[in-house]
């Protein structure tokens, strides 16, 4: 779905992988932030990211919609979050609210 969107899709499988990605390509416009990755969880990934990059949007994703996930999402520095599975309309729906 995000092929048919983006000039280009990056995949990382790991926190430090996303951090590195991010980094190396300041360009980038969205993350969608798996919140449990090997490593690194999405938390502190994205901690790390707004040390550097203010303004990329990052979407939260999670297959554990616990109670709280969402508040520590957005406290971390996540613009928005998303519950697994991911909802084809309501990603498209947050991607349109931040991209017009």
């Amino acid at each position: 779905m995000l092929k048919k969107r983006s000039l280009e899709v990056l995949h990382a499988m790991s926190g430090g992988e996303t951090v590195d990605a991010c980094r190396n390509n300041p360009d980038l416009d969205l993350i969608l932030m798996d919140i449990r990755m090997p490593g690194m969880n999405g938390y502190e990934a994205t901690r790390q990211i707004r040390m550097f990059n203010k303004d990329v949007i990052i979407i939260a994703q999670t297959a554990f919609g616990l109670h709280g996930n969402r508040q520590k999402s957005i406290e971390a520095g996540c613009n928005e979050y998303l519950s697994k599975p991911i909802d084809k309309d309501e990603l498209l729906r947050l991607m349109q609210k931040h991209f017009n």
